[in-house]
């Protein structure tokens, strides 16, 4: 839940109430099943249980946690599931750091101003007339 969702409402809502079950292999991952309460504890047959899964991606720069949902009517289905779910997570990270390097790669950083002169050669006398002498010092970094 995201900042934007409370809205600075720090109540919960009665109607969306889950008890949290934890289940482990204690070597790839965890599923957890979330099953719809009311209020009063009793369970909510008019919502359907929802599962999902967490794991671990290994990367030079350190673990990276994963967490997905587990299509699954049950806890033996989302066992048998939580690899295909696991897989997805993998791929789905990986586009992001994909994108997250795309996104830094065409960012252009311009040093601050008075660090240097032109354009790096294109602002003096010869260059690209009338645009002579720009702040910057002309050099394009990419982070």
């Amino acid at each position: 839940m995201t900042s934007d969702d409370r809205g600075g409402d720090a109540r919960m809502d009665p109607d969306g109430l889950y008890r949290e079950e934890i289940f482990t292999d204690r070597r790839v991952g965890t599923i957890r099943r979330l099953t719809p309460v009311h209020a009063d504890g009793t369970e909510d047959s008019g919502r359907p249980v929802v599962f999902s899964g967490q794991a671990q991606l290994l990367t030079p720069m350190g673990a990276l946690p994963l967490s997905f949902e587990i299509p699954a009517a049950s806890l033996e289905e989302a066992v048998a599931g939580f690899a295909a779910g696991a897989e997805a997570a993998v791929e789905r990270a990986m586009e992001e750091l994909k994108e997250l390097r795309r996104e830094a790669a065409s960012s252009i950083v311009l040093p601050e101003s008075g660090s240097g002169g032109g354009l790096g050669g294109l602002g003096g006398a010869g260059g690209l007339g009338g645009l002579g002498g720009l702040p910057g010092g002309g050099k394009i970094q990419i982070p």
